[in-house]
């Protein structure tokens, strides 16, 4: 298992080294951030000044050369804006963002688990048709415009929820939290219930499917012939074999919540990376984006290492079959 681990880790290294380099040379390409920083009535000798305090003078390899180089220290660089570290401004906005994925996946599981189990056992009920029915929907409509349907009901019409900001924070240590004040949870309900509405389509299908798929299966029937009660059989014999399919959807998705809810970030104006991250594309901050890219590959390869190794908790085969391989 530690080999394994080490592997991993090594091809983390790898593919954040080559993905740096691309979005490094692509934000060069794309234009020059001097015009962003300097003002309009800049000279060209003011903008040659900025350009080498900044390092921006040098050729495009020997940029990047010196990033890395910093990199391999974690030093990303300062940010061409505020002059704050750009790692620095990523991780001060993380915790938004972390704690926002991390209530919207559980709400899914919540909604999706138990809605796709008794779709899969109840194929042909009205209720069942339901249910796939708002799992399309889930799928169909684009986040935005959910986001913006529930500001309209709950914070315009019933004036029940406020509409953006992440309201009264606890510190718990280095982090703050938003969940433990009821300021905090009434900012998050809407923006969470936007992002889980559409993963909990996709788990209802999966765990629909699953259930489908094990229904069949003779443990279960030799359940049901010993007399066990569906509770018992649901529980120990049905839920057990079909979480492997759903904690993958579910790593999986929750690995691109927080990579990629710059747009129920910013619907909601919710403090996250997200909104960071399309704050400094729209301004070429080269070194925001590319230690918020850095930052994030390592971030999804390390979910993905968790779950593969959820993977042998839940089955010894899948252990088994690592230590032969």
């Amino acid at each position: 298992m530690s080999t394994y681990i080490i592997r991993r880790l090594l091809q983390a290294l790898l593919v954040m080294g080559v993905m740096s380099g691309l979005v490094f040379v692509g934000l060069y390409v794309i234009g020059d951030p001097v015009s962003m920083m300097a003002s309009p009535e800049a000279t060209e000798l003011d903008r040659d000044a900025i350009r080498a305090n900044f390092g921006l003078d040098k050729p495009l390899l020997h940029q990047y050369a010196i990033f890395m180089g910093h990199a391999l220290q974690f030093d990303f660089g300062k940010s061409f804006l505020t002059g704050q570290p750009a790692m620095g401004l990523i991780l001060e906005r993380m915790p938004a963002t972390l704690e926002l994925a991390t209530v919207a996946i559980l709400m899914s599981i919540l909604i999706g688990v138990p809605l796709g189990i008794w779709a899969g056992l109840k194929p042909q009920a009205i209720s069942t048709r339901g249910i796939m029915t708002g799992s399309v929907l889930g799928f169909s409509l684009p986040n935005f415009w959910v986001g913006l349907m529930l500001i309209m009901i709950f914070a315009v019409y019933l004036g029940w929820l406020p509409a953006s900001g992440r309201g009264a924070t606890v510190q718990v240590g280095p982090v703050a939290l938003s969940v433990l004040t009821l300021d905090g949870w009434s900012r998050l309900l809407l923006p969470a219930t936007t992002i889980a509405l559409a993963k909990a389509a996709l788990i209802i299908r999966v765990t629909r499917a699953a259930t489908r798929e094990a229904l069949p299966m003779d443990y279960i029937k030799f359940a049901r012939a010993k007399g066990l009660a569906w509770s018992r059989i649901l529980r120990v014999h049905l839920l057990k074999n079909i979480l492997i399919p759903i904690v993958t959807v579910c790593g999986l998705e929750y690995g691109q919540v927080v990579a990629f809810a710059v747009v129920t970030e910013t619907i909601f104006a919710w403090p996250g990376m997200g909104k960071l991250l399309l704050d400094s594309i729209i301004t070429l901050d080269r070194p925001v984006v590319v230690a918020y890219l850095i930052l994030i590959v390592f971030f999804l390869v390390m979910l993905n290492l968790a779950v593969d190794i959820l993977y042998s908790v839940l089955d010894p085969r899948v252990r088994l079959q690592a230590a032969k391989a």
